[in-house]
């Protein structure tokens, strides 16, 4: 088995335990969804027996309310730092079997960027509980690996002589970590909407019981706007690093590529975004669909600019024009 096999085959397992993963965080949520219906038809109960006769009559205290038990997230935590960590040797041997740094094409974007969205999570979790953003982060991310592995996989080669240069790893890389912090955003926002619907008293959300455990839409949108402010300093950066590579690579700052094109407009509803929520008063659902636009934009960069334009920064190796 060569190593560029191997890198593949740790992919598979890394797709193989997010699955469990998401499974398991999903789980979790119904789980405690359940324990919080219980524990209330609980209080329901006491209340009822209630004041000194319930205390004559025995009542048990409302302490002895059966204990959360969150053996489902343990496990999807588990999970999900192993299918990182297989995630990450992947990528590690997949530069050893290239030779170079393993992001310059399609493939190698969506594991690196994968990896840096599950390690944002991850992360941030080491500080403040977010798993419930975990059955989100673990389904995208095994959805772009599924895709990498059956849509966009290329053979691990060498690189045009436009992509042998240290910006390889400087203004990708950075476009990369952006656009995993990014992802994590915009699952934010999703659930934002989603809980801001059904707090309003949605028919069809009411349903959704594990709306619930999740944040307010407030503190969903403040996570939100935090990810996505760091996103923009990193995609500002990218933009400038890509412009100072262009004159190096082929003596123009800007051309109009349809890639270059892209990367404007996503700068520009992201830094649009940021301005009519900090100076305009901008929150709520117009907030958020706002992020879920940029992110819509940065996923049509990825994808659709690669496969249907034929330019400068044609280097996806799936079309003619690579």
């Amino acid at each position: 088995m060569t190593t560029a096999e191997l890198s593949t085959l740790l992919v598979w397992g890394a797709l193989a335990a997010l699955t469990v993963a998401l499974v398991a965080f999903a789980v979790d949520l119904a789980r405690r969804t359940e324990v919080r219906s219980d524990a209330r038809t609980r209080a329901r109960e006491l209340a009822t027996v209630g004041g000194p006769a319930g205390a004559e009559t025995g009542a048990p205290a409302a302490s002895s309310a059966p204990v959360e038990r969150r053996k489902a997230a343990g496990i999807a935590m588990s999970t999900t730092w192993l299918g990182t960590a297989l995630l990450l040797v992947a990528i590690v041997l997949r530069g050893t079997a290239a030779g170079r740094t393993p992001w310059a094409n399609m493939y190698e974007f969506t594991l690196v960027g994968s990896f840096v969205a599950l390690a944002v999570f991850l992360g941030v979790n080491l500080r403040r509980d977010v798993r419930f953003l975990g059955a989100f982060v673990t389904g995208l991310t095994a959805v772009f690996l599924t895709l990498g592995l059956n849509v966009f996989y290329v053979a691990a080669t060498g690189v045009q002589p436009a992509l042998q240069s240290y910006w390889l790893v400087l203004h990708v890389g950075v476009a990369i970590i952006a656009t995993g912090v990014f992802t994590v955003a915009f699952v934010a926002s999703v659930l934002q909407l989603l809980r801001d619907h059904r707090d309003a008293g949605s028919p069809f959300l009411g349903r959704w019981h594990w709306l619930d455990r999740v944040p307010g839409a407030a503190s969903l949108e403040a996570l939100s706007f935090r990810f996505n402010a760091v996103g923009f300093v990193l995609w500002t950066f990218t933009i400038i690093g890509g412009a100072i590579w262009a004159e190096h690579a082929w003596g123009r700052y800007w051309g109009w590529d349809p890639k270059e094109v892209w990367s404007f407009v996503i700068w520009v509803v992201y830094a649009a975004y940021l301005h009519a929520r900090t100076t305009r008063g901008w929150s709520g659902r117009r907030a958020a669909w706002f992020v879920v636009v940029g992110y819509a934009c940065v996923l049509f960069n990825f994808t659709g600019v690669n496969l249907l334009f034929t330019g400068k920064h044609s280097y996806s190796g799936l079309n003619p024009g690579a």
